[in-house]
């Protein structure tokens, strides 16, 4: 009788935390992976950093298109900040147990800012569709307020439903296993250790992954369709290749973060290798908010005017 609570007790502690396994199948790279991720972290808030400072403190980057910039350099410094510096913990102390709440609250912010960042470059993309295809009325349809109201809409659309889908995922019961084969509390692992019908909750995900990912995606992809066809209609050369130039970098910036979320959670869960959701995992959380930085600054001259105004 002793030992059946002893159990009970034991099997209730169990379900108040998890363990996040991140990198823990390769225990001789600890303090490589420690390392490694530590610069990149860094490198992340000095380089989106300065461009935050430097949108702000120049006046030739006061456009509707650098104060997009500017949010998007920021959202990046929260976005890798939620799972980053948890990371960095766990492989410099190897204690990984994460509780029921830290975890939920881990994964509800970051999905938050991962819809934001989804609708943001859909907005950066209807700058420029309207810069390029309505050029005389953008200083009109651009202005202030809008910008405002478009940024706004892109950081609050989509906590209800995130706050919403976190509290239904962890409404169920954990049982057996509380391992989580991932660097953070992502909800396809999570749901892995539900033990009531998870059915609800995957559908919920599609739909939001759908409605959150998939759906400006397209509009970002129908903008671009409108822009190239407006860029081709133009007459001269270097008019085509200075109109390509404002666009292209948020061209490649949608291509890596759309193409590494769509493919981790809209593809199918049977069949793949255990780990290939940690390996697409750090392209859209890690990587892409590294090169976010370098390709706007290495291909915008302003930007690169402003950087060498800065350091005098």
């Amino acid at each position: 009788m002793t030992h059946h609570v002893k159990s009970q007790e034991r099997n209730l502690t169990l379900q108040k935390e998890f363990v996040l396994l991140d990198f823990a199948d390769v225990p001789h790279l600890q303090w490589f992976l420690f390392g490694f991720f530590l610069i990149i972290y860094i490198i992340i808030l000095i380089s989106n950093g300065t461009i935050f400072l430097l949108t702000k403190i120049d006046p030739a980057l006061q456009s509707p298109m650098y104060f997009f910039l500017a949010n998007f350099s920021f959202l990046e410094i929260c976005y890798v900040s939620v799972t980053l510096p948890r990371m960095l913990m766990n492989l410099a102390t190897q204690r990984r147990r994460i509780s029921l709440v830290a975890c939920a609250t881990q994964m509800c912010f970051f999905f938050i800012l991962g819809t934001t960042e989804c609708l943001l470059l859909a907005v950066m993309a209807y700058d420029r569709y309207v810069a390029i295809c309505n050029p005389l009325h953008y200083p009109l349809v651009m202005n202030h307020r809008v910008c405002v109201q478009l940024v706004a809409g892109a950081w609050l659309s989509g906590m209800p439903f995130q706050i919403g889908q976190t509290y239904q995922i962890f409404s169920l019961p954990f049982c057996g296993s509380n391992q989580v084969n991932h660097f953070f509390c992502d909800i396809p692992p999570i749901l892995k250790l539900g033990c009531g019908d998870t059915f609800i909750n995957e559908i919920l995900e599609f739909t939001i992954t759908v409605l959150f990912v998939l759906f400006p995606f397209l509009l970002i992809i129908a903008s671009y369709s409108k822009i190239i066809s407006t860029i081709m209609k133009l007459p001269s050369a270097t008019s085509r290749s200075k109109a390509f130039s404002t666009c292209s970098s948020h061209l490649i910036v949608v291509v890596l973060f759309f193409g590494s979320a769509t493919t981790a959670y809209l593809r199918p869960k049977t069949g793949q290798p255990e780990g290939t959701d940690k390996v697409l995992s750090l392209f859209y959380t890690i990587l892409t908010p590294m090169f976010n930085p370098v390709i706007y600054s290495l291909r915008n001259k302003d930007v690169i005017m402003a950087f060498r105004k800065l350091l005098g």
